[in-house]
């Protein structure tokens, strides 16, 4: 006889990772960062080696001062965390639980659903506009008195859609301020637009907001897992106390430092990422795929029942993507290299042949 799990993980699908690449193939299917560790960083993680038999800090005193300076904010209101979604899932277990609700537009973060089932809530999933975009108007008509936290993802994964900033405004000032609204800005060092930045001065302006960041994106820290928030004070002492001990290494926090930085010249890097970004969309649309303008790392392409085919072509050209069956893909912005073989794959077929055609033509 089996031994019994909890019921309600029936319905919490495992978070599937973005698929790995070959030898010699472009891994575009989980946003990383394109660049290697800058050096300053790789030399700060070494220097911290020889100390990795002790426990690291695990309020993070020295990083949560540097960020509290950087924003201009209490380090009381500062969390970190093992990475943006695992400081998603202290946000949610710090204010909802059995019979609470949290919202998110849909499709956005897919962990979003997942870790609110977790923490026993319910996911109330808004879907987005026909712009691809977060529908703020059909948000604030689903919130109900179980309302406890509202998800906006902006710019939104995996659309790389942005809510303006007045519009943002708009919205944060017409929820009851007993439902916090986390402003989840993990891909914000790409937006290009007015709304960069935009979550903070909200935080500052309005007490039920929360901002979270990450260090996996622009900086490139994917592999050592560190995200952070600002919060109110009553949420922050929270959080504290639902974060898995010790969640964040020593490493971790060393390299977000010395991230933190060496910002000037991660700035290039970032701004290769958003040209080669633009540059990707231009090709895609030209090879006549409904490209949606991104302010991430990543374009999405809502091909519909045309994703495995568009998949399918990206594969054989040496592209590893991340698809949504039947809805679209997002291809996560690369090196030169890596867009020169997005070109490659798509000049090969046009975007108005099917599968059959393409295997037909190869016989």
């Amino acid at each position: 006889m089996p031994l019994p799990t909890r019921a309600a993980l029936d319905v919490v699908p495992a978070y599937r990772q973005g698929r790995s690449a070959p030898a010699g193939a472009s891994k575009l299917s989980s946003n990383e960062s394109p660049h290697s560790p800058l050096p300053s960083v790789v030399d700060a993680v070494r220097e911290r080696l020889d100390a990795i038999n002790r426990y690291p800090d695990m309020s993070a005193a020295v990083l949560r001062d540097d960020l509290a300076a950087r924003y201009e904010v209490d380090p009381a209101l500062v969390t970190v965390g093992a990475g943006s979604v695992e400081i998603a899932a202290q946000l949610i277990h710090a204010v909802a639980g059995e019979g609470d609700e949290v919202m998110f537009a849909w499709r956005s973060f897919e962990a979003y659903p997942s870790l609110v089932r977790i923490a026993g809530a319910t996911p109330i999933a808004v879907p987005l506009n026909a712009e691809h975009a977060h529908d703020l108007d059909a948000m604030l008509a689903a919130i109900t008195p179980r309302t406890r936290l509202i998800f906006v993802c902006n710019p939104n994964n995996p659309t790389g859609t942005v809510v303006g900033v007045d519009a943002l405004e708009r919205f944060v000032a017409a929820v009851p301020h007993d439902v916090l609204v986390v402003i989840d800005e993990a891909y914000v060092h790409f937006d290009r637009t007015a709304s960069y930045g935009a979550g903070i001065r909200l935080f500052r302006r309005h007490p039920h907001v929360a901002v979270l960041h990450t260090f996996s994106k622009a900086y490139g820290l994917a592999g050592l897992r560190i995200g952070y928030a600002i919060a109110p004070a009553e949420i922050a002492e929270s959080q504290r106390k639902v974060a898995v001990p010790f969640g964040v290494t020593d490493l971790a926090q060393t390299a977000a430092r010395a991230s933190l930085a060496a910002e000037d010249e991660l700035a290039g890097r970032i701004d290769e990422v958003v040209a080669q970004r633009d540059r990707m969309l231009a090709i895609l649309t030209e090879a006549g795929w409904p490209a949606v303008a991104s302010q991430a790392n990543f374009v999405w392409v809502p091909a519909g029942e045309r994703t495995a085919q568009l998949e399918a072509q990206l594969h054989d050209g040496g592209v590893i993507a991340r698809a949504f069956p039947g809805e679209g893909i997002r291809i996560s912005s690369g090196s030169a290299e890596d867009i020169d073989r997005v070109e490659a794959a798509l000049s090969a077929v046009d975007a108005g042949s099917d599968l059959t055609d393409r295997k037909e033509a190869t016989v």
